[in-house]
């Protein structure tokens, strides 16, 4: 579904496909018909509400070491500092739940380091959370070794308890502890919100675990044990189960 900050290419549209009909109208008019499929009196009135809604969707400051992740179109999503509250960052979605965002839409902030003063260690990655009507909001560490090869991760979704924040809620502090590997090469790690809402996040840490604190790495579920037949059977759908 369109979201109204794309009526002016909502109305281009309308007017290229009445013109394909020998229909002709100005854009103008299509601006106003436009206006009419959200209930509104006319365009000003639309055009107004454009306005205001992207003064609230200008892009946030971005921390200094800290890289976008995610969707970063502030079509969908802004992530940075919360400019009302200091040495807080936020993600926020932008648009309602009217509008669709499929799948795998998510953003955040994240960080990378060299791995080298970590290797044969376990890390601790540790940070404050809070949320507004979000679907999932979450703290994430990976460790690479070479390029496109990940040795650990965990981004609390698979967790039952203590895991990612749903909702909303105050703030709550999230930990993830992973080895280090000694052929690691870099540490990733940051904080995101996937589908709709607003997630805060604060006080981060990153240090290295005391002996024996259990790690939380993501490991893979095991997967049915199937039987498998000898050679193909009943190509043509014709037999009958017994």
């Amino acid at each position: 579904m369109k979201s109204f900050l794309e009526s002016k290419a909502m109305a281009k549209t309308l007017r290229q496909s009445l013109a394909e009909r020998n229909i002709e109208i100005s854009h103008s008019e299509c601006l106003e018909l436009v206006a009419k499929q959200f209930g509104l009196a006319d365009w000003n009135v639309l055009s107004a509400q454009i306005e205001s809604a992207k003064a609230k969707v200008e892009p946030l400051p971005l921390p200094p070491g800290w890289l976008h992740i995610g969707f970063v179109d502030t079509q969908r999503y802004r992530s940075g500092l919360d400019p009302s509250s200091p040495g807080t960052a936020m993600v926020e979605c932008t648009v309602g739940r009217d509008v669709e965002l499929g799948n795998e839409r998510f953003a955040g902030l994240g960080q990378s380091i060299d791995a080298e003063e970590y290797r044969g260690r376990k890390l601790s990655l540790t940070a404050n959370l809070r949320a507004e009507n979000a679907n999932v909001g979450t703290i994430w560490l990976r460790v690479d070794g070479q390029p496109g090869s990940v040795l650990r991760f965990d981004n609390m979704l698979q967790r039952e308890i203590d895991g990612a924040i749903y909702g909303t809620s105050g703030w709550i502090e999230r930990m993830i502890v992973l080895d280090v590997p000694d052929e690691a090469q870099s540490i990733h790690y940051g904080f995101f919100m996937k589908g709709y809402g607003k997630v805060w996040a604060r006080n981060f840490r990153l240090k290295i675990a005391p002996d024996g604190t259990e790690t939380t790495n993501m490991t893979p579920k095991t997967p049915e044990r199937r039987i498998f037949l000898k050679e193909p059977t009943n190509l043509d759908f014709m037999g009958l189960s017994t």
